[in-house]
């Protein structure tokens, strides 16, 4: 992770002593200045898993729970299965908008942006009479939960070690897994539409994300509002588009990277339990079960993959992640073993979640510190349409087979 966040050294959170790289920069920069200017250094990744995980938790949470909510909105399963789709569409279209929504007052904003937003969309699925009133709400709860997922990835790229983006990974990971259990369990005990309103739980971690927002955010010294403030404020009036951020190579390589992996990521949560359950001739619980350990356990070992990345290096990593991406694709498809179908579900919830640690730093290491909140944004729109598109590429493909 060092050698991708390294480009962004000319930012105060990113320096180790402030005194060395304020003198080199600017020789009219007064001494105290940088110290004021350097934001504490507060990783807070439990936190901020926290603060994501029950996004995760929303996209697979009422699947079991459809039926239910069928029968009590006169509807059919199929047309139920909207609930889920309403939340997927939400995440990628409230990506982009919260952090637009919150980017003028940073992490901070968008942590509360994305709360409002949250608590309305649970509102309206709750009292909903009928499925489009509930499946506007839901889109408004997904927004919300995608505006405080982003906001957890933008405060954790600020620890340079690439530890907290990757817990924030990790912990979206284990909800997305953990998330049909939980379902469950709240379905037999509070019912179906409870199920729908699992991205709550985010709100247990808002006061200690607000916080660590505070804590980590650079403030801007006497150096800063006289030289960096002209340049840094002329590009946000110029640019409505991101488009400096698009033209990096550096972000372009990563988001690309988590666009294939989140693809195949998803398109196996959809198509691995149906072969699991055509091989083993296992019900539904039974395969659901075996399909969530294999990627929870997936999930958990990302974590050593993210130990690993600062002695293989940037490039041997991406590299690694996209052979893993490739392998697990293969063998949950083609293996005819339950055992091995499943080790490839496992393998690209390693991946996937590695990743998602990993190349959120490399896609805002060569950007300017302004810019880093809109490169995390987009960053995280890439992986929403993975997870958009993994299960109609999965469905096109087996309907040609």
């Amino acid at each position: 992770m060092t050698a991708k966040t390294g480009t962004g050294a000319d930012t105060p959170p990113a320096s180790g002593p402030p005194s060395a790289p304020a003198s080199a920069k600017s020789a009219s920069a007064p001494a105290p200045a940088p110290g004021k200017s350097a934001p504490r250094q507060t990783h807070g990744g439990p936190v901020l898993a926290l603060l994501a995980a029950p996004a995760a938790m929303g996209v697979s949470g009422p699947t079991l729970a459809l039926s239910e909510a069928a029968r009590a909105l006169a509807v059919s399963p199929g047309t139920a299965a909207w609930l889920l789709t309403a939340y997927g569409i939400g995440m990628a279209v409230g990506t982009p908008l919260l952090t637009a929504a919150g980017g003028r007052r940073g992490p901070a904003g968008t942590v509360r942006a994305g709360a409002a937003v949250l608590v309305l969309g649970a509102a309206l699925t709750l009292v909903a009479p009928n499925l489009p009133l509930a499946v506007a709400g839901r889109a408004l709860e997904a927004a919300g939960a995608a505006g405080l997922n982003v906001a957890a990835f933008q405060i954790a790229g600020r620890d340079r070690s690439g530890r907290a983006p990757g817990l924030v990974a990790i912990g979206s990971a284990v909800g997305g897994t953990t998330g049909l259990f939980i379902g469950a369990a709240v379905a037999g005990t509070l019912g179906w539409r409870a199920t729908l309103l699992l991205p709550l739980l985010s709100l247990l971690a808002l006061v200690p994300a607000l916080r660590l927002a505070a804590r980590t955010a650079p403030q801007p010294g006497p150096a800063t509002r006289t030289t960096a403030t002209p340049s840094a404020a002329a590009p946000s009036r110029s640019l409505p588009l991101p488009l400096d951020v698009l033209r990096d190579p550096g972000f372009r390589t990563a988001a690309g990277l988590m666009l294939a992996l989140s693809t195949v990521n998803f398109a196996l949560l959809y198509a691995a339990p149906r072969r699991v359950g055509a091989l083993t001739g296992w019900n539904g619980m039974e395969t659901g079960a075996a399909a969530s350990v294999a990627t929870l356990v997936g999930a958990l070992l990302s974590w050593q993959l993210i130990r690993a990345a600062p002695v293989l290096g940037m490039h041997r990593m991406r590299l690694l992640l996209a052979a893993g991406s490739l392998a697990a694709a293969a063998l949950a498809s083609l293996a005819p073993w339950t055992a091995v179908v499943l080790i490839g579900s496992a393998t690209s919830s390693l991946v996937t979640a590695g990743g998602q640690g990993l190349l959120t730093g490399a896609a805002t290491g060569r950007l300017p510190e302004a810019r880093h909140g809109t490169a995390i944004g987009l960053f995280n729109l890439a992986f929403l349409i993975g997870v958009a598109a993994g299960p109609a590429v999965a469905e096109a493909l087996t309907a040609t087979t």
